[in-house]
């Protein structure tokens, strides 16, 4: 039994509504600022007359909301839990599923080890991940060119990917750690998604007020904020502590997952 492929074809048509999704809220996005543009309303006008702190929940601040690069970034964070949200209920959902459905049993009587069964798992999980990306990404490339007027974006959306890709594995990582963990298995993909919501919380609360910008290192939405990346870059440090996190968590799986009894 290839566990791989039997892996990618299990959760091919939820990838396929997930990236339907995707490219409907990329295009709502970017459709809405052709709409105001072609309305002859300022959308920089339009938002500098929204509160700061309703500028703050919705990400509107740091941008250059004149030019559609700058309102995709402000539509980044949306794309971006998204994708947290897909790939933390993958993670959680490939490594707990055998439990879930009671096929444990038939699944580990077969020679394979564990380990080799958890990697073949991870492996069709990052492939989703990067399709789920390539989608966002081809997705962008298109709609703002199809309503900007010759801007260079090009750049910037490369930067914007590459970050959400990170946020991917990172959230993935969590999903599969919290399933290895957990001797009950139903609950893993909630309590999984309930740790990305409350990291998802923290960023806004990190927005809201300076002074706590330290706790900037506990959620890492704000590793990849997209008004720093589009202006800053990528940042070392958040690309390290990224890679820190991702192999932690992916140690902790197969040595949670490994060593446990398994449900039947």
């Amino acid at each position: 039994m290839n566990v791989f492929r039997r892996e990618l074809k299990a959760h091919r048509w939820g990838l396929l509504f997930w990236c339907v999704g995707l490219v409907w809220l990329v295009y709502a996005g970017m459709a809405k600022y052709a709409a105001y543009e072609a309305a002859g309303q300022s959308v920089v006008d339009i938002l500098n007359q929204l509160p700061k702190a309703i500028q703050v929940v919705f990400g509107l601040s740091g941008f250059d909301l004149g030019t559609a690069a700058g309102f995709y970034g402000v539509l980044f964070i949306y794309l971006a839990v998204m994708a947290a949200v897909h790939a933390v209920l993958l993670g959680a959902h490939l490594i707990a599923k055998e439990e879930r459905d009671h096929t444990s049993e038939f699944l580990y009587a077969k020679p394979a080890s564990r380990g080799r069964v958890l990697t073949g798992k991870l492996l069709a999980g990052v492939v989703n991940l990067v399709v789920f990306n390539l989608v966002t990404l081809a997705s962008s490339f298109y709609f703002i060119d199809l309503f900007s007027e010759g801007e260079e974006f090009g750049s910037d959306v490369v930067t914007l990917m590459i970050g959400m890709f990170c946020l991917q594995l990172i959230f993935f990582s969590i999903g599969a750690v919290v399933a290895g963990i957990s001797r009950r298995p139903k609950s893993a993909a909630s309590r999984a998604t309930s740790i990305m919501f409350l990291t998802f919380l923290l960023y806004y609360v990190v927005n809201f007020d300076d002074a706590l910008g330290f706790l900037e290192y506990l959620t890492p939405f704000k590793y990849y904020d997209a008004a720093v990346l589009m202006k800053d870059g990528l940042d070392p440090v958040f690309i390290g502590l990224s890679a820190v996190f991702i192999v932690a968590a992916l140690f902790g799986t197969y040595r949670f997952y490994g060593a446990r009894d398994l449900s039947i």
